[in-house]
């Protein structure tokens, strides 16, 4: 077998390269069965190798003969002899009807099934209807198609191979296409050093466990009965941070559904049992609605202490003030109302319908550029500034190559693991030299995948208007703001931002068009703003004609 392919074999390169990388990094956590695959298929000739990666990397199980034509490749039969041998293709699958009709063209059909009815004039649809209606057992390919010049490969190892991409990528959401877009220089990734201690499993429970749990949340979204799920997944325990993030979303997910369906005491029940960062609050509304308003009041009342998040702060608040109503308690201080930078607007309505871009084209002029950027141009800002400490290689971070950035991204102890790093990053803002930085980042890392950097929206024009006018204490107390609630916090930005270069000052503008209103992050964002002094209005739109 040839180590090195022509370019043609691009894929079975790639192929090799992960079963290297599990071979070399995750050796402990392979089955029996996973570890006579990676030694068999290094035996096979490569013509083998490569059929069977070409079917891994498709959609489904089973494949015509007729659609498996490669040119590298050659002979396919040839090739799926030796894959029959292995066990890893079968020739003589077992077909239900409906996978039958899904393998055939219409005009198939018509002539190869043993329909009643054989109009051409029928839709597809409704042939299958007409088989599924005769009761046919399950049978070959060619018990199916006995006149039909062709043959069917199924793939047997599937499961298998999906085991060993989870292995690799820590996850089934990526697939081996993730090879193909950065060989091809449509993905570009930030290369991080990755330590034998940074992978997602650390032993092969956790691989299993999270099968279980993708397995749950199938059948979930499936539809299946909550009560057949809930038990076992109340029984789970995990000391895998990412498995235990994983099972905590399912559970909210699940309490979710509960309320959706009127079945608030069962609701109730799920969140005090989960760790999602949202269940806390959902207790309070679903003892609101059970009219436990007494219950509600006093968890209320604790979790004020401490709240999670900016977020929480503003729900508890609120909470509080209904249910001190409803309990004839006397109402508690309530914080000043936050006074608003309001400007009036009346405008033609677009032939675009965005409100935004009409504000922007208003008020945009040679002298003072507006530009519409929302959430984007700060999180930008952010993301070119703490580069390294995004991307800082911390165990259990970074699983392979093929990152937009780390794992534990919005998790709590995000920040905490790398607060030296953050506070090196930010402490660059206090010296006179973190434009040029800025800078420099934004051509050494341009286009490269990251989770904070809009690459599509960030021109050179407006980061240089960007880094002139904006002042580096705003930016700072932006950041910091950003790294105490990453998820939350990197929302509900205002829409525009309107510079005056000669100036070298800034405004941002939140657009709110006829019935809109401001939402709560956005208010939590105004508020954060007039107290560290940033300038912000709102524009309130109103239509010409009206």
């Amino acid at each position: 077998m040839p180590t090195s392919l022509p370019p043609e074999l691009y894929y079975l390169s790639n192929f090799r390269t992960a079963l290297a990388w599990i071979g070399e990094r995750s050796a402990d956590l392979l089955s029996d069965e996973e570890r006579t695959f990676i030694a068999q298929f290094a035996a096979l000739a490569w013509p083998a190798q490569a059929l069977l990666v070409r079917m891994v990397m498709r959609q489904g199980s089973h494949f015509r003969a007729s659609k498996l034509q490669y040119a590298e490749i050659g002979d396919i039969h040839a090739a799926a002899r030796a894959l029959i041998h292995s066990g890893w293709l079968s020739d003589q699958a077992l077909l239900e009807p409906a996978e039958i009709a899904a393998l055939l063209r219409k005009d198939e059909l018509l002539t190869q099934l043993p329909l009643t009815d054989r109009r051409a004039a029928q839709k597809k649809t409704a042939l299958l209807e007409q088989l599924l209606a005769l009761e046919l057992p399950a049978q070959p390919f060619a018990a199916w198609c006995p006149t039909l010049d062709d043959r069917l490969y199924s793939l047997q190892v599937g499961e298998l191979c999906d085991r060993l991409r989870l292995l690799f990528f820590g996850n089934l959401s990526q697939d081996w296409s993730e090879f193909v877009l950065a060989d091809l220089g449509i993905y570009r990734y930030e290369p991080v050093a990755i330590s034998p201690e940074s992978r997602g499993f650390r032993c092969r429970e956790d691989v299993e466990q999270y099968l279980y749990l993708r397995e749950q949340r199938l059948r979930f979204e499936a539809g299946e009965p909550v009560e057949e799920l809930l038990g076992a997944l109340l029984g789970f325990a995990s000391d895998n941070p990412y498995l235990q993030s994983r099972h905590a979303r399912l559970l909210f997910r699940i309490a979710q559904q509960l309320e959706k369906q009127d079945e608030a005491q069962r609701a109730l029940a799920v969140y005090q049992r989960c760790a999602h960062g949202e269940a806390r609050w959902r207790q309070i509304r679903v003892l609101e609605k059970l009219e436990r308003h007494a219950e509600a009041h006093a968890l209320a009342q604790a979790l004020r202490a401490a709240p999670h998040n900016d977020e929480e702060a503003q729900r508890l608040e609120r909470a509080l003030t209904r249910l001190q109503r409803k309990l004839g308690l006397p109402a508690g201080k309530r914080p000043p109302a936050q006074r608003e930078c309001r400007m009036e607007l009346v405008l033609e309505r677009p032939q675009h319908g965005s409100v935004e871009l009409a504000v922007r084209d208003h008020l945009h002029s040679e002298q003072a550029p507006a530009h519409y950027v929302e959430n984007t141009l700060l999180c930008s800002l952010f993301g070119l500034l703490c580069w390294e400490a995004i991307f800082a290689p911390l165990p259990g971070a970074f699983f392979h190559q093929f990152h937009t950035g780390p794992v534990d991204l919005y998790s709590a102890e995000f920040h905490p693991r790398r607060r030296e790093l953050f506070d090196v990053c930010l402490g660059r803002l206090d010296g006179p030299a973190w434009q040029t930085q800025i800078r420099q980042r934004y051509r050494d890392k341009y286009a490269t995948q990251s989770p904070f950097v809009f690459w599509n929206l960030l021109s050179e024009e407006l980061l240089e208007q960007a880094l002139a006018c904006i002042p580096a204490a705003h930016l700072r107390a932006c950041f910091e703001r950003l790294l105490r609630d990453l998820k939350a916090n990197r929302a509900g930005m205002p829409d525009l931002i309107q510079f005056y270069p000669a100036e070298r000052r800034y405004r941002m503008i939140e657009v709110k068009g006829p019935g809109d209103r401001l939402q709560d992050n956005q208010k939590r964002w105004l508020a954060f703003a007039a107290e560290h002094g940033i300038p912000v209005e709102v524009c309130y739109v109103s239509w010409a004609e009206a």
